[in-house]
């Protein structure tokens, strides 16, 4: 057995088990995915500083560019997860709702936490006019996070949530709205 069909296993009887495992398990997700965000965002810093890379937006632009995206950002994100928690569960793949969400911003994209924290990064990025955080580790984090939706989560919410996860995903686009019907065909 690969170690990627373990990781699916383990996920979906993590998420098909007792509450008290999924809630255990949850902050571990949270710190997890926090620290997976913060090595990224300092990565990039420590990049900018070492190769002394200049910056890319005017000072005086710097804060009507990033505190738009903060905020967008961290308000997608944190109405995503109030969805979540509307159903009894969590962001956290070890504690996912037992249903599909299609309320609210899951509506229009599968993802729209995630796209919530790609803008919040973005916005960092702008904030702290670093090159590498916007052109190169944020970047970075979307393909890791495409990755690990496709080859991971999305076939254990395959698994546990069925036809009704493959019509979801069929119709909704993984992060954009608007951008047509899905084509990722992850089984």
């Amino acid at each position: 057995m690969s170690i990627r069909n373990m990781w699916i296993g383990f996920l979906y009887r993590t998420a098909t088990g007792t509450r008290t495992t999924r809630s255990l398990l949850t902050p571990v997700g949270i710190a997890v995915f926090a620290g997976f965000t913060a090595v990224f965002v300092v990565a990039a810093l420590q990049l900018d500083r070492l190769a002394g890379l200049p910056g890319l937006v005017p000072d005086h632009l710097r804060v009507p560019i990033s505190v738009p995206l903060l905020i967008l950002g961290a308000g997608l994100t944190f109405w995503s997860g109030f969805h979540f928690l509307k159903v009894k569960g969590t962001p956290v793949p070890f504690n996912p709702p037992p249903e599909v969400v299609a309320s609210g911003p899951y509506r229009y994209a599968r993802n729209p936490m995630l796209t919530g924290v790609f803008l919040f990064l973005f916005g960092l990025g702008f904030g702290f006019d670093s090159p590498s955080l916007l052109l190169i580790f944020t970047p970075l984090f979307i393909l890791a996070n495409i990755w690990e939706l496709r080859q991971i989560e999305e076939p254990e919410l395959v698994r546990r949530l069925g036809d009704e996860y493959v019509a979801y995903r069929e119709r909704t686009p993984m992060f954009v709205p608007g951008l047509g019907r899905s084509r990722d065909n992850v089984e």
